[in-house]
């Protein structure tokens, strides 16, 4: 089984089930049709142009599907909702000071003003992976008093051996996905990281946050109620 994947080729390569010797990879997309066929499948796209990221709408907002957060405590929130940003030397501010700068573009998250109030306020890592940075709120505290929201999320493994008899598949990978997900008025206010550089809040869903993975799985299976084909 092979899937498909467009103007790329990354050798990425998934088991199916238990048989460990069966996989099936994504492979360059131009090698695998015609040239009529991509053409074809190019005008499909140009028609369809609104589904993807432009320079004046580089992310996306889902409709519908708002994130909301509800805690189990009353005002005044406890000192350790309402932290500092962390110690960082000279070197290590710039990564953040990055990252803020990109998902603010792309209208993530929003400066906080000075004269508005901060109750809680979460302090920010960025995590290095072989070479490259992500920074996360530290939502630990906040995770502590957040209700559960709870819904059942399929095994990827499960998911890969529904499609095992397929001999192509094609994959959707949406931009900053998570930050798609719009998140309420009530839930932006629990939603402010904190770094050396300033306070901002995250108008779409953060990583990090309890009940994330469930609002993306409810989110799926409502806009793609028959994925994956079994047919």
């Amino acid at each position: 089984m092979y899937g498909i994947e467009l103007h790329n080729n990354k050798n990425r390569y998934f088991t199916i089930g238990d048989n460990k010797c069966q996989k099936f990879a994504f492979l360059p997309f131009k090698s695998q049709i015609t040239v009529r066929k991509e053409d074809g499948l190019s005008s499909l796209l140009y028609n369809h142009r609104e589904a993807f990221e432009s320079e004046k709408e580089p992310l996306g907002e889902i409709i519908g599907h708002e994130v909301d957060i509800i805690l189990d405590i009353e005002r005044p929130y406890p000192p350790l909702l309402r932290r500092p940003a962390y110690q960082a030397s000279p070197q290590s501010r710039e990564a953040p000071e990055i990252h803020i700068e990109k998902i603010l573009d792309l209208g993530v998250i929003r400066s906080f003003c000075h004269n508005e109030e901060a109750e809680i306020t979460t302090p920010v890592i960025v995590a290095w992976h072989n070479g490259k940075s992500r920074m996360v709120g530290d939502f630990r505290a906040l995770t502590t008093h957040t209700f559960l929201h709870r819904y059942p999320i399929q095994k990827i493994k499960i998911a890969l051996t529904q499609i095992s008899q397929e001999l192509y598949i094609s994959t959707k990978d949406a931009l900053q996905g998570f930050h798609q997900k719009v998140v309420t008025p009530r839930a932006r206010k629990y939603l402010r990281i904190i770094v050396h550089c300033g306070v901002y809040e995250y108008l779409g869903m953060p990583f990090g946050i309890k009940n994330a993975p469930s609002h993306i799985q409810r989110m799926m299976n409502e806009i793609f109620p028959e994925a994956p084909s079994e047919g």
